[in-house]
Order: structure tokens, then sequence, then C-alpha cells
């Protein structure tokens, strides 16, 4: 169930119109209700290892402040990586070793299995591991209530791709008596609008051209390739961004806040910068629960960098089973490490310079653009799981010819204005709420406008959402 097609319009009215009927108990009873149905829309069966993966931390939780803290910690710990492991990753690392076998002329012959991927199952995994975790820390004591830890894994607006929220944040909401006034249903309108028009009237839009420079990159010209390059690092954007916009709004008219995942990344003057921006429920997780566990900063700058590498090449193969995104991800923590290793050495004595120049705002522009241009680079092999079709999209992209249809290039300056037009208020008041408190006849014409292209765009052919494959 996607949250840009009727049936989900339809699902979410009749749940909002019960929720407000119920006191908090039945609320809860109700949110869990509705979750499994939004979950199961896709598979029935996807509902069984959600509810077993409930069971076994929440059997955890409530064992790990006894006498076998770690025993039961292990459990958790092995119990949901074994899952997502298995889920996720059996096929590929299967499919690697019959590759191997036949580099060495042998031809295996073992039965294989086709196993299907759970929607959302790499999210709520690090989201029931993060409780588990906590309360191990001595940050958290459990709850000893089904139904509300039930809620907290199950939470059907941001279940299948994020954000990912910590018990510590998520479970107090719950714990609690929901309120939605007007400022509610005028921020969760507002998310589910920008959050619409991100996915259908941008990454929707221009998804078409990028698949088929993806496809076929001998028959396209560099300048062609750039620009899908460019389109895809707006379509992965705006689809992920769309998604966690609309899952806040829901959020918002359900009496709840969600954090925000993402804080304009492409403004970014570093790549530290940028996954303080992107994704930033993973980043955070990824920091707080592998990153200072491997040592973090806190040991010889050696193993400091490879703490970054193994973290983002960990946080590559999140997203998911293949090689490419563990190139993907492995080139992010050399990023880091670079970035790390040229901060004192080179960067804080240009940025002085810069200072005394009086031209800060050059030098900060251009780490903008050339983070945003490494970032792209680096998306490519993201977009294009097979390595040989990458080499010859760096090849087009080398040849320098300048060729190109004038629809790609119309459409890459659409979908570029229409992200200005949403992003850059954003970014310069400094709050992705900045347009509900202007003035009235401000709001409307923002409004119209998101009306409009989603009027021009809506199609049925609904696209799902990128991060449902991860």
């Amino acid at each position: 169930m996607l949250f840009n097609t009727p049936e989900f319009f339809i699902f979410f009215a009749i749940v909002l119109a019960l929720y407000f009927m119920m006191t908090r108990r039945w609320q809860n009873i109700l949110l869990i209700v509705a979750s499994y149905v939004f979950y199961g829309w896709w598979d029935s069966r996807f509902c069984v290892l959600l509810l077993i993966s409930t069971i076994l931390d929440f059997v955890c939780g409530l064992m790990i402040p006894g006498k076998r803290p770690k025993l039961w910690l292990w459990i958790s710990v092995v119990g949901q990586l074994g899952m997502l492991c298995f889920f996720k990753y059996f096929n590929f690392f299967e499919s690697s070793v019959i590759d191997l076998c036949h580099l060495f002329g042998m031809n295996p012959s073992w039965p294989t299995l086709k196993l299907v991927l759970p929607v959302g199952i790499s999210f709520y995994t690090f989201q029931t591991l993060s409780y588990t975790i906590d309360i191990y820390r001595k940050k958290l004591e459990p709850t000893r209530n089904f139904a509300e830890f039930a809620v907290f894994v199950s939470f059907f607006p941001h279940l299948v791709a994020g954000p990912i929220l910590r018990a510590t944040y998520m479970l107090p909401q719950i714990m609690k008596d929901r309120h939605v006034g007007a400022r509610e249903i005028s921020e969760g309108a507002y998310f589910i609008l920008v959050g619409l028009v991100k996915k259908v009237a941008i990454a929707d839009m221009i998804a078409p051209l990028v698949k088929s420079a993806a496809e076929n990159p001998g028959a396209m010209s560099s300048l062609q390739l750039l620009l899908s390059s460019y389109m895809f690092a707006l379509q992965i954007y705006c689809d992920f961004s769309g998604y966690t916009d609309c899952a806040r709004g829901i959020s918002r008219l359900l009496g709840f806040h969600l954090p925000e995942n993402f804080n304009w990344p492409y403004f970014s003057a570093g790549f530290q910068e940028f996954w303080r921006r992107w994704h930033m429920s993973l980043s955070f997780w990824l920091r707080d629960y592998l990153y200072f566990s491997l040592g973090g900063s806190r040991c010889s700058t050696l193993k400091t960098y490879r703490n970054l590498f193994i973290t983002m090449l960990l946080g590559g193969l999140w997203h998911g089973a293949s090689w490419n995104f563990v190139l993907w991800g492995g080139l992010h923590g050399i990023y880091l490490a670079l970035g790390r290793m040229s901060g004192p050495l080179f960067w804080n004595a240009l940025k002085e310079k810069a200072q005394q120049w009086k031209i800060g705002w050059l030098l900060t522009g251009l780490c903008i653009l050339f983070t945003f241009h490494v970032v792209n680079f680096t998306w490519i092999f993201f977009f294009i799981p097979d390595f040989s079709v990458a080499a010859k999209y760096f090849d087009g992209l080398l040849a320098f010819t300048t060729t190109c249809d004038p629809d790609r290039i119309r459409l890459f300056i659409y979908a570029l204005i229409v992200i200005l037009f949403i992003d850059l208020p954003e970014f310069l008041f400094g709050s992705h709420e900045w347009l509900i408190n202007r003035p009235r006849p401000l709001r409307a014409l923002f409004y119209a406008i998101f009306v409009i292209l989603l009027m021009i765009t809506w199609t049925d052919n609904y696209e799902p959402f990128i991060y449902f494959q991860f």
C-alpha cells in the first residue's frame, strides 16, 4: 500500500475516523491492527516475521535487567540479525559462492532458495535492536505493556522506509494521551502535501529517463549521462525524503512527532556534514551502535579510519544485498577518512585564509559543489548494480559528447526548479516548517502551486518508493 494511492487514502480515512473515537488503550490496539493490515497488503506472510521480531525483543527486553543481561542481549542481536541475514543476504551469499566456484572451474548443483525479501525488514530490525541495546546500556527501562511495544515496532507510517526510531524517543509518546489540534492538522497536511509533490511531481517524473540511462548507457551521450546522474541524485532524494515527509505528516495527524530524516543534504560542505544531513536516523544509528562500539575516534588515528571504513561498508551492505552497495558504502568510508585526515592539514588552514580574505562564502560554495559531485559520482554505483554496465556509464561520461534530447534537458530543469522551490526557502529560514508560520496569502500561494503540480503529474502508474527494496 503506497501513500500516493487511493487505497491508502481510504485506509487512512477509516483509521483516522475510528482513532479519535477511542481511548488511548484502544487507539494503540487500532494502530497495531492498522499497521498489520498496511504491512500485510504486500504479502500477509510478512506479518508473521514482524510478529516474531516483536515478541523476541519484547521478551529479551524484559529479561536483560535480570541475572544474565549479556546472554539475552546476544539472543536479541543474533535472533534479529539472523532473520535479517537469512531473508536479505542468503541469496546474495549463495550466488557469490556459486560465482566463485565457477571461477575455479567448478559447477555446483546444489538446490537454491529463492527467498522473498520482506518489505522494510532492515528498518524494523535496527529499530528493535536499538531497544534491547539501550536497555542493556541502562539508557532505557523495558516496557511491560506488549501492546505499546508492538505499536513502537509496527507503527505503519514509518514501518517500511523509516525513519528508524529509537524507543527512548517513541515509547514515551505511545505511553501518553495524544492531542491533535489545529497546529498538528496544519503541520500534518503540509508535510503530506510536500511529500507527495516530491514523490509524484519530481521523483516519478524523472524515473523513466534515469532508468533508460542505467539500462543502456552506451546509447547515451556524455551530456545525457551526466544529466541522468544528476536526475538520479534528485530522484532518490525526492523519493526518500518524500516518504519521510508523508510519514511525518500522517504521524502528526495521529498525534505523534517523528524526527527529521533529511536536512537539505545537498547543501553539505563536506562528507561528514553530508552524513549528518542524509538519512539521519540511519547515520546516527550506525554512529551510536556500530562506530562507537568499534571504538569510534577514542583510539589511534589508524583505527579511527578503520572504524569509519567498516561502519560505512556495513552501512552500504545494509542498503542491499549486492556488491555495488558494498562498493558504494566503502567509497563513502574512504571519503570520510580522507576528510578527517585532510582537515587539520589542509581545510582548517584554507578556512583561515578565506576568512582573512573575506571570501568564506566562496569557499563554502566550492565545498558544496565538490561534495555534491563526489556524492553524485558515487550514486552511479547505487543505481547500476552491474559493474560492467557501470563501467560503460563512466566510459560514456569520459567521451565528452554533447548531443542531448531536449526532453531530458527540460525535465531536469523542471525537477531542479521544483525542488529548489521547496528546499531553498526551508534552508534559508533553517526550518522545514517555515511556511506554516507565514501569512495566509503566502501559504495559499504555495499550497495552490503544490496542488496544481500534483494535478498535472498524477497518474495511475504508481511507482514504489525506492527504499522499499531495502
